[in-house]
């Protein structure tokens, strides 16, 4: 009986496992989606223009001048988060994409050629590595100047490595197989291989990995926003928000309230996105 009862609580186990998993994914999924109809929204709408200061209405608290109240230069917050979520977003989704990008193809000419071109993509990772995206802002900043473009390549150069290493460790486990080796006894060349038959076999992966990394872009797009870094004024930034709300704290709490509630969700979003992926592409981790 005593193996039939622990088969049994295993098995419910597991089944509560999935169901967890399950809500990850659906909680997840809806928060980015609302987080993205937002950004979108932004775009053709907000209640008031939100460089539009009204000195005679500053620091007034939520619902006492528009849904969320003012700032200290009588800015809508409402108008500033929601714009604020189309800059986060956007700058993420960039910097991401060209992370992911170059990542990707340096990792697959890696497990494809092997050698000296592994050993020399995993030192340059272990240098980027070593520089964090402030530091690496920092000194972007030196040459260009803060705004867009030295917030995307800080996060698009840290991100590289990240996606070059993901994408070599899944590739060089994609060579081993039985379709990869009948594809190289074919007379496949190693760049037909490698698009044909890796690259579509690590997408899943692949695509996790741009969920969890989407979540750790905004955080440090608004820490780039937070020292100054990110986008210049008057452009609405959730981190710069953060900053300008510091000396406000006692005063007018929401202005510092709700700019981190904004980061904390979309972080949280996109981490239970990429959580309930994992386990829906990935069958065998998600039956360990």
């Amino acid at each position: 009986m005593a193996p039939l009862v622990s088969t049994a609580t295993n098995i419910g186990r597991r089944r509560r496992m999935r169901g967890v998993k399950r809500v990850n994914l659906i909680v997840g999924a809806a928060i980015v989606a609302c987080l993205a109809a937002i950004a979108l929204v932004s775009l053709v709408w907000t209640p008031l223009p939100p460089a539009k200061m009204q000195i005679i209405h500053k620091l007034q608290p939520p619902l006492g001048f528009g849904l969320l109240g003012t700032d200290q230069l009588g800015r809508d917050v409402l108008s500033m988060l929601m714009v604020g979520c189309w800059n986060s977003l956007s700058i993420a989704i960039v910097a991401v994409a060209i992370g992911a990008t170059l990542g990707t193809i340096a990792g697959l000419a890696a497990a494809a050629f092997r050698g000296i071109f592994e050993t020399l993509l995993m030192r340059v990772c272990d240098v980027i590595f070593a520089l964090p995206p402030i530091l690496s802002a920092m000194m972007l900043g030196a040459f260009l100047g803060g705004g867009r473009l030295t917030a995307i390549a800080a996060i698009a150069t840290f991100l590289i490595p990240v996606f070059a290493r993901v994408a070599l460790a899944s590739a060089l486990q994609a060579w081993s197989r039985d379709y990869v080796l009948a594809a190289r006894a074919l007379g496949n060349t190693r760049l037909a291989i490698s698009l044909r038959h890796v690259l579509p076999n690590i997408m899943s992966q692949l695509i996790v990995q741009v969920t969890i990394q989407l979540g750790l872009a905004v955080l440090t797009e608004a820490g780039l926003s937070f020292l100054g870094l990110g986008l210049a004024p008057p452009a609405p930034s959730w981190g710069r928000m953060l900053a300008d709300a510091q000396t406000y704290l006692a005063l007018a709490p929401w202005l510092a309230i709700l700019p981190g509630l904004a980061i904390a969700l979309s972080v949280l979003g996109f981490n239970m996105l990429g959580d309930g992926l994992r386990d829906l592409l990935n069958p065998r981790e998600a039956s360990r």
